[in-house]
């Protein structure tokens, strides 16, 4: 995956895209990786695609509550982001002093070297 935990994405698709500010300016929502769902090709940003849960009393004197937490998004709706241009951007793969590196298709800069 072109993915990796801690990485600074930007949402790229879906209903949690923009965020509008006072002047009708749309922002692209960002946030960082929180976990990842190799299997069902998902992941989990800090801070976007907040659902509410209802949690029943486990027991009779317990009360119940209402939390807000994360759900996993699709892969494809978030790219990371560029540290220099600071924009969303594709990530390569190419082989560096006998090791496989990512970087940044637009800028060309490498992001970490993987093991």
């Amino acid at each position: 995956m072109h993915i990796k935990l801690g990485d600074k994405v930007a949402i790229i698709a879906g209903k949690n895209r923009f965020v509008t500010d006072e002047n009708g300016k749309k922002i692209i929502k960002t946030g960082k990786i929180l976990k990842i769902f190799h299997k069902q090709q998902k992941v989990l940003v800090e801070g976007i695609n907040i659902v509410f849960k209802h949690k029943a009393p486990l027991k009779d004197e317990d009360k119940g509550n209402i939390i807000k937490q994360e759900a996993p998004i699709h892969i494809s709706n978030v790219a990371l982001i560029d540290s220099l241009k600071n924009v969303p951007t594709r990530v390569g793969y190419r082989i560096e002093n006998n090791k496989k590196v990512r970087y940044f298709k637009k800028s060309g800069t490498i992001i970490e070297d993987l093991n």
